[in-house]
């Protein structure tokens, strides 16, 4: 600390010296003497103590003013030693002086101690504002991010967050700060949340992963959340993260590839027709002639050995035509996100199944399918890759004779863990610029209105999604391979599951017969359920569902109820839960049939309420398999 005295005489500045070093303060403090005012903004900390020399008030008064310019107020005391009377002093105090004294002045150190604690105070001062406009700096820098973004204490609690977080929540920051996901999320959601949030906490690793959110009413979300942890200044972790909801961008991606699989049912909409149309016409064939023959009033028994060939071969028909109609609602289905045990073999069959009438026109098939373990994914996208792939090796091959077009498929174990799917032709190929590009989004070497240019895009995208990749090999003129790897499941303990949920047995002998409630809107289903499994149920079957519970509340009693997912009226899923108030104990005891026409919300409805799903077409093993399933 400093004492500038300005323009004192000799004598009163060594008298203001000798008091500034007998006291404690002042022992250290430097002193300096000079004749002119200093340059404004050169005074450093502590006193400034000027000489009135008796001239003119005016003059003296301007003299202070420039000393008060040359100083930082908050660190200097301003001192001027006057023999002036009070009422001039004030004009020397309102010029810029803090204080008006008689010289040679006294109690120096104590005017050092005063200054000292208002510095401590100017200084505590500046540190609250500079803290509060740091904070005000960060909490602007936070709302200006368009993103929901929060700040986590080790307890998971939120410290900071942002309007748009706010919003999102549907809370002000007074409701959030403090507490918790388990306070505002189900409490599977915020599990999950802490979970993952713990991850970040223990590894000090960016994680960037979606999640699913349901908002305060009770819409659900599809979030990709990017978080890091990092230390405070005070040695405690905390955690940042920044929320893009894309709930709207996946439905999109979803209905996106929903129209690229109809687009392809479309392009082989005459195939599929004739791989129909070929079983169908020998089924009607078939069953005609049965209607002529059972017409007649006998049958010799010569005749018997024909007519159970007929039915032989009718039977035949029609399970090809259910399993082409099985591959069409696999792969033409709503999408859906989620990843179980698949068999490849299975879906490259009903890829192939879809394509066949193309194929056999077009090319030689070479298929080579030996057996895998299943792979984690997803049928109905898988399918959609496989088709997709078959159609492109399809449009790749050269307008010559089919028999020296080749279209190869072969499903091989790969690497351990790995399965490999590869799809080949020996038809144009692509240079490299186009093989480069060939994964871009609406790239296309089809004519205009020919392709989208997404085919190969949305393939990428699935098998990523599925954990898997897509290796691409192709030469000019001689023909492109696809090569799909798919992790194979960790264990292959787990059957896949089938649409009954139980494994195909046996039927039990029942004796006597259980009695079986039917409901669906086709009175022809009732009555051929009726005549198959009559020999081992006594089946009722009624064409509605309010018809069904009329029964019910009549005091009717079954072993078990068969009711169709959706008819008009009264869903199966409104009987269902209807059945859930008047007869619990049925639920349990209660099956669902579908002919394939069911959304998202009717599959999760299945899961949770009812004890499987029986697809159509049926027979009766598989009838009387999921029967027996409902009365264990």
């Amino acid at each position: 600390m400093h004492a500038t005295l300005v323009a004192v005489p000799s004598a009163v500045a060594e008298e203001i010296e000798r008091g500034l070093r007998e006291s404690d303060v002042g022992r250290a403090c430097h002193v300096l003497r000079v004749s002119e005012a200093p340059a404004p903004g050169s005074m450093t900390e502590g006193l400034l103590v000027a000489w009135d020399d008796g001239g003119p008030l005016e003059e003296v008064a301007a003299w202070c003013q420039r000393l008060d310019e040359s100083r930082v107020a908050s660190r200097t005391q301003f001192v001027v030693l006057t023999p002036r009377a009070p009422a001039e002093s004030e004009a020397l105090a309102r010029a810029g002086a803090d204080e008006c004294v008689a010289p040679p002045g006294t109690h120096w150190g104590a005017r050092l101690v005063s200054l000292q604690r208002r510095m401590q105070a100017e200084r505590a001062n500046v540190e609250i504002q500079s803290t509060r406009r740091a904070a005000d700096f960060l909490r602007s820098a936070l709302d200006g991010v368009p993103d929901p973004l929060f700040v986590k204490d080790r307890q998971h609690r939120w410290v900071a967050v942002n309007n748009a977080f706010c919003q999102f929540m549907g809370h002000s920051a007074e409701e959030l700060l403090g507490r918790s996901d388990y306070d505002f999320v189900p409490a599977h959601e915020a599990d999950v949340f802490w979970r993952k949030d713990e991850q970040v906490f223990r590894s000090g690793r960016t994680d960037e992963n979606e999640e699913a959110f349901t908002d305060r009413e009770g819409r659900t979300h599809t979030l990709v959340t990017k978080k890091a942890a990092f230390t405070g200044t005070d040695g405690e972790g905390f955690l940042v993260a920044v929320i893009r909801d894309v709930t709207d961008r996946k439905r999109l991606e979803s209905q996106l590839m929903v129209a690229e699989r109809m687009a392809s049912v479309g392009t082989l909409a005459a195939g599929v027709a004739h791989e129909i149309n070929n079983p169908l016409a020998f089924v009607c064939s078939n069953l005609s002639f049965l209607k002529e023959r059972l017409a007649q009033a006998a049958l010799s028994p010569e005749a018997l050995p024909e007519l159970r060939e007929v039915v032989e071969e009718a039977e035949v028909g029609a399970a090809r035509v259910g399993a082409i109609v099985r591959d069409l609602r696999t792969f033409a289905r709503a999408d859906e996100d989620r990843l179980s045990p698949v068999d490849v073999s299975r879906v490259v069959d009903g890829a192939l199944r879809l394509v066949r009438n193309e194929l056999s026109h077009r090319a030689r098939l070479v298929c080579t399918l030996q057996p895998v373990p299943r792979v984690h994914g997803n049928d109905v996208r898988l399918s959609q890759v496989v088709v997709n792939l078959l159609v492109n090796a399809l449009q790749a091959l050269p307008e010559r004779p089919a028999d020296e077009n080749e279209v190869r498929v072969s499903l091989r174990a790969g690497r351990p863990g790995q399965v490999e799917l590869e799809v080949a032709d020996n038809g144009h190929g692509m240079p490299p610029e186009v093989q480069r590009r060939i994964f871009d989004p609406f790239f296309t070497t089809k004519a205009v209105g020919e392709g989208t240019g997404l085919g190969l895009s949305i393939c990428l995208t699935l098998v990523q999604a599925m954990g898997g990749r897509i290796d691409v090999s192709s030469t000019p003129g001689r023909g492109s391979s696809f090569r799909v790897v798919l992790p194979a499941t960790v264990s292959d303990a787990a059957a896949p599951v089938a649409s009954t949920s139980v494994r195909p047995r046996a039927p039990r002998p029942v004796m006597p017969r259980r009695r079986l409630l039917l409901i669906d809107d086709e009175p022809s289903v009732g009555s051929s359920v009726s005549r198959l499994v009559r020999d081992v149920y006594e089946v009722r079957a009624v064409q509605g569902a309010r018809e069904a519970l009329q029964l019910l509340s009549e005091g009717e009693r079954f072993d078990a109820i068969l009711c169709d997912l959706m008819m008009p009226g009264m869903s199966g899923m409104d009987f269902v839960v209807e059945l859930e108030r008047m007869a619990p104990d049925l639920v349990l005891r209660t099956g669902l049939m579908t002919g394939g026409a069911f959304t998202p919300q009717a599959r999760e409805f299945v899961g949770r309420h009812s004890r499987g799903l029986l697809e159509k077409p049926f027979e009766r093993e598989g009838l009387c398999t999921f029967v027996e399933h409902l009365l264990q």
